[in-house]
């Protein structure tokens, strides 16, 4: 069957790519193939990756369209700088959250002077955040930073993404200095709002920069129609968001929370729509509540194989064990090092019965401690400063979330039995977690999500249409 769209993504260990057919206004999904990364020249995954597609009996004409994302760089290291923590905490996680960028360290005028000097220095950042000062407010923090940064002789891009006020002095720092900066407007102008979508998108362009770096993804960008590499997160993101909100001719279905588990990461998204209509006084102060439409946590020690030694020092191993029903201490030190295996062997596909329980247990609990960090949660004490009493929801408020859809290897492949069980497990104790009461769970057993988010920029109506139907959403 002939492909005319094709979507990559170049992931840390596998190489993924989504065929689509696009002929009178319908889009149709043709087939996948996935080859290794090769981290030595990472075009040979990508042909590979085209060649066993072929194989399987795709055709893939000359002039077909491709786009492509990306996760195999591993994200820009950012610092962030600003004046209160808990505000430049919060500015600095949004931000990042689907630009390609991890935040290594969040430092603020709490912090000596010494200590963010020792940070950067360390850290070697490859781009900095300075943040700090709501419109109006204070400006001299930005300034400060900006010195510091001067002093620290790093090689970083520099977003300045505070006060309005002040971004024309600290501008003229860096000029002088030979640092490079990009200047857009203050990611929290008011106590109220976040603005990080210019932020967001000045850290896109230089994880784009950095990406074309590693060998052989210049010779993707060459290939890809649009000229851009979404980061793997983003595209993720993008598709839940074109799902839930809709287009101009698609309606959106509402609330959805995605799960996206992979070998290094678990990472939850939840997009909200109805949250755009509240207003100033029902959002509150940003820094006490979860209230943006799209949100996403990332759980960097939590994944089923470069990450699996994470899973068993939060939950402890007999606690891993509990979720198929297990308590045996010998299992519990066979748990450990089975994990430390797959550390060192991230390829490694579970072989034996007792391996692939093994993974299901750690699976289940990744899922479930990932899920309860990002959900918010019931007060149970009195707090005069937060102002809750017992029984105030605290947080993100997930309880009204209809769809939940899985994303990842582990949902790819296996038996439905598994998936279904690892699901529900991972729901099956809330306890004040404002997690789903009744989810529908939906899982993209193509992996589908990540490439109708890249696919969405340039054909929303389309995608969103496909995606309905697709996830049986209709």
């Amino acid at each position: 069957m002939l492909a005319n769209l094709l979507v990559f993504d170049v992931g840390s260990t596998y190489t993924k790519l989504t065929a689509f057919r696009l002929e009178q206004g319908e889009l149709q999904f043709v087939g996948r193939s996935q080859a290794a990364t090769t981290i030595a020249d990472i075009e040979v995954g990508i042909i590979n990756a085209r060649q066993s597609l072929v194989q399987s009996g795709v055709e893939v004409p000359a002039d077909a369209k491709v786009f492509a994302t990306s996760s195999a760089a591993g994200g820009l290291r950012m610092v962030a700088l600003g004046y209160m923590p808990r505000v430049t905490a919060k500015a600095a996680k949004e931000v990042a959250m689907s630009a390609g960028a991890r935040v290594l360290e969040i430092v603020s005028n709490e912090d000596l002077p010494e200590y963010r000097l020792e940070v950067l220095r360390e850290i070697k950042p490859d781009i900095v955040l300075l943040a700090g000062g709501t419109d109006g407010g204070d400006q001299q923090s930005l300034i400060d930073n900006a010195h510091i940064i001067v002093q620290a002789k790093i090689k970083a891009v520099i977003i300045i993404a505070g006060n309005k006020d002040a971004q024309s002095q600290v501008a003229e720092i860096f000029a002088k200095h030979n640092i490079p900066y990009i200047r857009v407007p203050n990611v929290m102008p008011t106590i109220h709002e976040l603005k990080v979508k210019p932020a967001r998108e000045a850290i896109h362009e230089q994880f784009i920069k950095q990406i074309t770096l590693a060998k052989g993804l210049n010779k993707l960008m060459d290939i890809v129609s649009d000229k851009k590499v979404m980061p793997t997160p983003g595209a993720v993101l993008m598709g839940a968001e074109l799902l839930a909100k809709g287009t101009f001719q698609e309606e959106g279905v509402g609330d959805i929370l995605v799960i996206d588990i992979g070998g290094a990461t678990t990472d939850i998204h939840s997009v909200m729509p109805d949250l755009e209509k509240l207003t100033i006084e029902e959002k509150g102060l940003i820094v006490n509540n979860e209230k943006q439409p799209s949100y996403r946590t990332v759980e960097g020690n939590l994944g089923l194989r470069v990450s699996a030694t994470g899973i068993v020092e939060t939950v402890g191993p007999l606690g891993v064990l509990a979720k198929i029903g297990q308590n045996s201490e010998e299992f519990a030190e066979q748990l450990v090092a089975y994990t430390e295996y797959l550390e060192k062997n991230p390829d490694h596909i579970s072989q034996t019965p007792q391996e692939k329980q093994f993974d299901l247990a750690l699976a289940i609990s990744a899922i479930e401690v990932a899920l309860k960090r990002h959900a918010g949660y019931i007060a149970q004490d009195f707090n005069p400063v937060m102002g809750t009493i017992p029984g105030t929801p605290i947080g993100r408020d997930l309880r009204r979330v209809k769809y939940v859809i899985a994303v990842g290897g582990v949902f790819t492949h296996g038996t439905l039995a598994d998936k279904q069980f690892i699901l529900a497990e991972a729901f099956k104790n809330p306890g004040i977690s404002l997690l789903p009461q009744k989810p529908q769970f939906i899982i993209d057993e193509q992996y589908l999500l990540y490439a109708l988010g890249a696919l969405g920029s340039k054909h929303a109506d389309l995608c969103g249409k496909f995606a309905k139907k697709y996830f049986k959403m209709n």
